[in-house]
């Protein structure tokens, strides 16, 4: 069976993103109109955006758990330009990150560990870990001389 690790990450990312506007995960009524952080200049021009920061994130807790919601901040961060000279790091919006949480932990993918972070629920690694799965099986029926070490 193939982890999370084995595929690509848009190409996860984007299928975990079509899984997650079928369930019942729904984006704040001010998602159309909010920055994602700082550092961004205008909204996301995607109409879609949030569920694919949700998958990326559920992604990121995958990899990465325990997480916490200001290490998320750090990761989704960005330069800010400061007029003349470099650009220094500013933190993503924390509400989005927040609510994206809340949400797959209301779907199961999600839980709390006390005071480490988030981790991914054995529900949630076996939905990853399946499309994970068939998203490398796609890929070896495109390119069979694609080798696969493990």
């Amino acid at each position: 069976m193939a982890k999370v690790y084995d595929v690509p990450a848009d190409v996860l990312i984007k299928k975990l993103t079509a899984i997650l506007k079928s369930e019942d995960i729904s984006p704040p009524t001010w998602a159309p109109f909010v920055k994602t952080g700082v550092h961004a200049d205008k909204p996301p021009q995607e109409v879609d955006w949030w569920y694919t920061r949700c998958a990326s994130i559920l992604r990121k807790i995958y990899l990465n758990g325990p997480i916490s919601i200001s290490e998320m901040r750090s990761m989704y961060g960005g330069g800010k330009a400061r007029g003349y000279g470099i650009a220094s790091h500013r933190y993503a919006g924390g509400a989005i990150i927040r609510n994206a949480v809340q949400g797959l932990e209301k779907l199961g993918y999600v839980e709390q560990v006390e005071k480490k972070g988030r981790i991914v629920t054995k529900q949630g690694m076996q939905k990853l870990d399946k499309l994970s799965t068939e998203i490398l099986n796609e890929m070896i029926q495109v390119e069979p001389k694609l080798k696969i070490y493990s």
